[in-house]
């Protein structure tokens, strides 16, 4: 009796949550409203969500769920005149925390002329021409919602900054300036084995880059069209988005710092038709402003980075895509020399092999795909298989797993070697 009342308990527990933050979702929703009331188009769509991931071995913590939630999801599109308000908002109850909350995922504020716009607010920014492979795609992602099997849209974080187009008639430009620091996401270390260093230092503390004018970080891109390909030359000024560790103490480590290093990237790409298919071509220099000597074990050396694509369609409603990408670290026996003994030393020369086949059935309501990566200099791969199908223009369901492991205990998919899991989701979407 007395487990069946704290039942009770926790589920109106959970419910009045759940109402207050879709109470707040709605309220935000209205008070934006107002100023385009009297706009010429104004839409309201979104969706509600299902969400699991269950691992195949218990957690670190001892749950057995990567992910498990409800979301629900607002967007609210209203145009008037030269200006344009667009909202994404969630409300969610993670069932694993056991905490109702909301996100913004985008909300900002567009206006437009003949020859610019320009963009304020928390937008998704997205470069490169790579699948799944990101050079100069320097803005943050969420790898703990891709390696739980969360849908790939939450793959990509926003950014609170300003974007400026300009589209002379030789060329298209970017411009963007982003004042506050947004890290990557990784896998939360109760939910999933990863590999550590230094287990047994607990006090730890993380520095974002302060907030001020010298630490906004600056993008830009120049792209046109060049005998029928999509070309593209990119510059970013920032920081790695990545946190480095420094030990207080190599001898004797009683407290570890994580900070994010000076980073500047020079790159360009390349995307068209040939050889029956989609080639493509992206490079990128990573220019470690904090250890261009390479002897800074708590800084990254700095790297030239390239990757080659090609997509193709074998048969009716059959894609395949394959990606060769490698990487090369500069000053490589300065790093080795200034590495510390114990800690994993990097690769020279990494390579990576990526193949993604997507096979559409059913009228295409029915969608078969499976994404892997493999490690030629590492040996540690990620597969990703997944069933999707559209039950209407309305719901749809998908379910796949993600398979690691191979290469050393440290590599970037051989530690996640025990958080194979499976994933459920459902979406309605109005």
């Amino acid at each position: 009796m007395t487990t069946n009342i704290h039942n009770i308990k926790l589920i109106k527990e959970r419910g009045k949550q759940i109402r207050n933050s879709l109470k707040a979702l709605i309220l935000l929703v209205a008070f934006c409203l107002p100023s385009f009331s009297y706009a010429a188009d104004v839409s309201i769509h979104g969706f509600f969500q299902g969400n699991y991931s269950l691992g195949t071995r218990s957690n670190p913590d001892g749950g057995d769920f990567k992910w498990a939630e409800e979301r629900v999801q607002l967007k609210l599109d209203a145009n008037k005149e030269l200006f344009r308000l667009f909202l994404k908002t969630d409300a969610f109850y993670d069932h694993i925390d056991r905490k109702a909350g909301m996100e913004l995922r985008e909300g900002y504020i567009d206006s437009t002329a003949s020859k610019w716009d320009i963009r304020a607010g928390r937008q998704v920014i997205t470069w490169g021409v790579g699948d799944l492979i990101f050079i100069n795609d320097v803005f943050p992602k969420d790898y703990e919602a891709f390696f739980s099997g969360r849908p790939m849209e939450y793959l990509k974080k926003g950014v609170d900054g300003v974007k400026i187009g300009a589209y002379p008639e030789f060329a298209s430009f970017e411009f963007i300036a982003i004042p506050i620091f947004e890290p990557n996401n990784y896998p939360d270390s109760k939910r999933f084995y990863m590999f550590d260093p230094m287990p047994n230092v607990t006090n730890r503390e993380e520095k974002d880059p302060a907030s001020n004018f010298e630490n906004t970080e600056f993008a830009a891109r120049a792209y046109r069209d060049i005998a029928g390909s999509d070309a593209s030359i990119y510059f970013y000024r920032g920081f790695y988005r990545k946190p480095y560790m420094i030990p207080d103490d190599l001898n004797n480590t009683t407290k570890i710092t994580f900070h994010y290093p000076k980073l500047s990237v020079y790159g360009a790409s390349l995307q068209g038709r040939a050889l029956d298919g989609v080639v493509s071509f992206e490079a990128g220099h990573y220019d470690s402003r904090q250890d261009r000597k390479g002897d800074d074990y708590t800084v990254p050396n700095s790297q030239t980075k390239a990757l080659v694509g090609y997509q193709r369609q074998l048969w009716e409603d059959f894609t395949i895509g394959v990606q060769y990408f490698t990487e090369y670290m500069h000053n490589y026996s300065e790093y080795k020399r200034a590495q510390p003994g114990g800690l994993p030393k990097d690769r020279k020369i990494g390579q990576l092999v990526t193949v993604r086949l997507t096979q559409m059935l059913m009228h295409q309501t029915l969608k078969l795909s499976l994404v892997s990566f493999y490690s030629t200099s590492e040996g540690d791969y990620l597969i990703n298989p997944e069933i999707k199908y559209n039950f209407s223009d309305h719901l749809w369901a998908a379910i796949g797993g993600n398979i690691f492991g191979g290469g050393e205990k440290w590599s970037q998919f051989g530690q996640l070697a025990k958080n194979d899991n499976v994933y459920a989701q459902v979406r309605y979407e109005f």
